[in-house]
């Protein structure tokens, strides 16, 4: 869609700064943010020691949609990741709908962290004041914001420390774990029920989401052709690994024990072997990947909100950039805003599922796009990265997210998904008629 007039140079004034390291340490910071060290106590929760089952099918699911992501990500380089994709491909309307799902994604999941390290925090410190919940919320958000504001270079740097400081707790866990693991705590007791494992892999996907958003600041990629697809399957892939790895450690070190812990689950499993201070250091190294998490939403997802802006849909003032640290400014201060009031006001579980059912909906269209850009010949001044298999990753992609999405939403869930997308139709609907009143006037 073409922007109105003077929006477009915003979008040339933005700094192409994400290399290959950068964008790959945004993606991992927002996949291995909280998910992983609260979400294996909700799986062996409803699963038992069958939980990795679930963690299986999200592997699958997310190695379908990343082809897709990385494919598109290769042919359409500008601001608003999966927003532009789908617009470049579907036209504005489809477009548009994406970019809607995409914002609440980001605001959905930033706001579930938020909520979580507040909680987090508080049972670590013993914190007993009840106004500390909304303190902590308010303080994170700001600080975050502020680093954000000030450039996106700055922004990666923050986020290449939070990664080197949470990973090295969480290898540790599984290198020296390994050695208390209980071969018994491992044995399935009974086969779940089909729709269980998917209702469960419906929650714990959230451990895996992120990319979609990650990949918002497109506009500010070096070479994306050749730096999406590298960043995004780095990322991905050792997420996973370490997903796996976790999950397993976790439960053969507490059985069926770990699913009554829903705060601090691996500080739990590490005081198994290494006491308080293990513990400890778990709840530490939990709460820096949730402020990772923090950084990498407030870095991506407000670029969604200036994509929107750019277009059109939202006023000018959302894709102002700032003189002098060239950034979205106020697209990303009205998103910390957002986050801030919305964690104040949900819990961390319907949190995370409302950010699923929104990212299901995008990764569907991602999958559509993909064909469409595919058909279309669409690329930047690069070869882009083409799937092996023609249609068939975007359609069992495609087909996976509606298999999950129907497992695991709830009515209430689904009617707030409806009312998310009728406000977008509503706005866009607006749009329209602005232009075509603006027309008849001219």
């Amino acid at each position: 869609m073409q922007a109105p007039a003077g929006r477009e140079l915003n979008e040339a004034r933005l700094l192409r700064a994400l290399g290959v390291r950068q964008l790959a340490t945004t993606i991992f910071n927002y996949t291995v943010g909280s998910g992983i060290f609260v979400l294996p106590a909700l799986a062996v929760a409803r699963l038992g020691a069958a939980a990795p089952l679930a963690y299986l099918i999200c592997m699958v699911v997310m190695g379908l949609v990343l082809l897709c992501l990385a494919e598109a990500g290769s042919r359409v380089s500008v601001t608003g990741g999966v927003y532009a994709y789908v617009e470049t491909a579907l036209g504005p309307f489809v477009g548009f709908i994406a970019g809607a799902v995409l914002f609440f994604v980001g605001l959905f999941g930033g706001a579930a962290v938020a909520v979580l390290f507040a909680r987090t925090v508080i049972a670590m410190l013993g914190l007993a004041w009840s106004g500390w919940y909304m303190s902590l919320i308010l303080s994170v958000v700001a600080l975050f914001t502020v680093i954000n504001v000030r450039g996106v270079r700055n922004s990666a740097r923050a986020m290449e420390f939070i990664t080197v400081a949470k990973i090295a707790p969480l290898i540790g866990f599984v290198v020296i774990g390994c050695a208390f693991v209980q071969r018994s705590n491992l044995a399935w007791q009974q086969l779940p029920s089909v729709s269980n494992v998917l209702a469960t892999a419906g929650l714990v996907i959230f451990a895996f989401t992120g990319i979609e958003s990650a990949l918002a600041p497109s506009g500010e990629v070096r070479a994306p052709w050749r730096t999406v697809p590298r960043a995004a399957f780095l990322a991905l892939g050792a997420a996973t690994a370490l997903y796996l790895a976790i999950q397993w450690v976790a439960l053969g070190i507490e059985g069926t024990r770990l699913g009554a812990e829903t705060v601090t689950p691996l500080a739990q499993a590490a005081g198994v072997f290494s006491g308080a201070p293990g513990r400890t250091l778990m709840i530490v190294a939990a709460t820096i990947s949730m402020l990772g998490y923090l950084s990498a939403n407030i870095l991506s997802t407000p670029r969604s909100i200036f994509a929107y802006a750019r277009d059109g849909f939202l006023p000018a003032a959302l894709c102002a950039v700032h003189e002098r640290y060239r950034t979205p400014h106020v697209a990303i201060i009205v998103h910390g805003c957002l986050i801030a009031a919305l964690a104040l006001t949900g819990t961390y579980e319907r949190l995370a599922i409302f950010s699923n059912l929104n990212a299901f909906v995008l990764y569907m269209l991602c999958a559509i796009a993909v064909m469409a850009l595919r058909a279309r010949d669409v690329h930047s001044d690069g070869a882009p990265f083409r799937i092996p298999g023609g249609p068939l990753v975007p359609l069992a992609a495609l087909a996976a997210n509606a298999w999950l999405m129907y497992a695991t939403a709830a009515r209430a869930d689904l009617f707030g998904l409806g009312i998310i997308l009728a406000l977008a139709l509503l706005l866009y609907a607006a749009r329209r008629w602005r232009l075509r009143q603006a027309s008849r006037a001219a």
